[in-house]
C-alpha cells in the first residue's frame, strides 16, 4: 500500500521532537476488492436459483448454438429490477466460454459511445445492454444494422462529398435488459430473437438465495432464519442478498452469530421491514392514499409529490411489489389501494369505499 506523508511540520514548524511525542497517524490507500458482487453472482445454470421455464429454454438454446457452431441470437430480458438480468448474462457467457461487455444505455450518449464498444466487439462475444429502453435514436439506428447485418453505416465528408460506408462487424449477440419493455420501439424490440420476463421468486427460492449468499460471505443461517429473510425480501434475489447482509450484522453485534428464525425476524422488525416486506416508503405511500383521499384512485404525479419522492422511485421501486402482492391496484383514474391493502395494514374500509370495491 502506497502511503501518504505528511509535511504538516514543516508548514507549522514543529521540530521532530513533537513529532516523537505525538505521532502523525498517516492515511494509506487502500485496494478495495470490486470482486464482491461477482463472487455472489453464480456462473452456471446449477447455480442460477429461481427462473426454472427460462434456464431450461436457453439451455437448449446454448446447446444448439455450440453445435451449430453459431453465435447465439439476440436476447431482451425484462422485468423489475433485481430479478437477475445481469446475472443471467454473465451465466450464458461463461456457459458458450466467451467474453461479456457490459454497458448501460444512459452511458451511450454519443455516436461514438456505441460505435467504439461495437467496432472493440470479438467473433461471439456478449454485448450485454441494461436499461436498454432508454437508448436515444441515434444509438438506436447505429443498432439496427449492427444487430441485423453485422454491418456498422457510417458516414464520412460533408454535403456533396458525403459518403458512407459500411464496416463490416464480427458476429456478437446482443443481450438487453429492461424494466420497461413497452418503452421499447418496435423496431428495435423486432429484432431479437428472443424475448423473456423475468417473474419475481417465491419464498423457497430466496430462501435457497440466502443460503447461497450466507455461505459465500461465511455467514451461519439455519434453514427456518434463511425462510424468515426470504418472506421479507419482496421476492427479489438482490433484496434477499441485502438483508442477510444486514441481519448478519445484527447477529453478530446483538446475538451469538447465528441467524435463526428469532434472530431474524427481530433483526427485520428493527429495520422497519415487515412480514410481506414492505419498508417504511411502502407503508407510508399505502397511508398516504387511505388517509389523505380516501383510499384513492390518486395519480402516480400527485403520490409522487405528497411523499416528495420521484415519480419513477414510486413506478419502478414500490409500485411492481405492491401490485404483485395485491396491496394496491392501478386504474384508468390512478392508485387505489385494495382490501388485502387495508387488512395488511389494519385499517378498516370505510362504507364509500366498500362500494367500489
Amino acid at each position: 500500500m502506497a502511503i501518504i506523508s505528511d509535511n504538516s511540520d514543516l508548514l507549522t514548524g514543529k521540530s521532530n521532537e513533537n513529532r516523537k511525542k505525538n505521532p502523525i497517524i498517516k492515511p494509506e490507500t487502500i485496494e478495495y476488492d470490486n470482486t464482491f458482487e461477482n463472487n455472489i453472482r453464480p456462473k452456471d445454470f446449477d447455480s442460477y436459483i429461481g427462473q426454472s421455464a427460462l434456464k431450461e429454454t436457453l439451455k437448449v438454446i446454448l446447446e444448439s448454438a455450440k453445435k451449430r457452431g453459431k453465435p447465439l441470437d439476440h436476447m431482451l430480458f425484462y422485468g423489475p429490477p433485481g430479478l437477475g438480468k445481469t446475472t443471467i448474462a454473465g451465466v450464458i457467457a461463461s456457459q458458450m466460454g466467451v467474453d461479456i461487455k457490459i454497458t448501460s444505455a444512459p452511458a451511450l450518449e454519443r455516436p461514438r459511445d456505441i460505435i467504439g464498444i461495437l467496432m472493440s466487439l470479438k467473433g461471439g462475444e456478449i454485448l450485454f445492454i441494461d436499461e436498454i429502453h432508454r437508448l436515444n435514436k441515434v444509438a438506436e439506428e447505429i443498432l439496427y444494422p449492427a444487430m441485423e447485418d453485422f454491418t456498422l453505416d457510417m458516414t464520412t465528408g460533408k454535403s456533396q462529398t458525403a459518403k458512407t460506408l459500411r464496416v463490416p462487424l464480427p458476429k456478437f449477440t446482443l443481450i438487453g435488459a429492461t424494466t420497461k419493455a413497452g418503452e421499447l420501439s418496435s423496431p428495435l424490440r423486432d429484432r431479437f430473437g428472443m424475448i423473456h420476463r423475468l417473474e419475481f421468486y417465491s419464498v423457497e427460492e430466496l430462501a435457497k438465495v440466502v443460503q447461497r449468499t450466507a455461505k459465500i460471505l461465511d455467514i451461519n443461517v439455519t434453514e427456518e432464519g434463511a425462510v424468515a429473510i426470504g418472506k421479507r425480501s419482496r421476492g427479489t434475489p438482490r433484496i434477499a442478498n441485502r438483508l442477510v447482509k444486514r441481519v448478519a450484522d445484527f447477529a453478530i453485534v446483538k446475538y451469538d452469530g447465528l441467524i435463526d428464525e428469532k434472530v431474524a425476524n427481530e433483526s427485520l422488525d428493527i429495520l422497519k421491514i415487515d412480514e410481506f416486506g414492505l419498508d417504511n416508503t411502502d407503508r407510508a405511500l399505502l397511508n398516504l392514499i387511505i388517509d389523505k383521499y380516501d383510499g384513492g384512485p390518486v395519480g402516480i404525479e400527485t403520490i409522487a409529490a405528497a411523499l416528495s419522492e420521484d415519480v419513477r422511485t414510486i413506478e419502478d421501486v414500490c409500485e411492481p411489489y405492491l401490485l404483485q402482492a395485491g396491496l394496491i391496484q392501478r386504474t384508468p383514474r390512478g392508485r387505489k389501494v385494495s382490501p388485502e391493502g387495508y387488512r395488511h395494514l389494519g385499517k378498516s374500509i370505510g362504507s364509500e369505499q366498500t362500494k367500489l370495491f
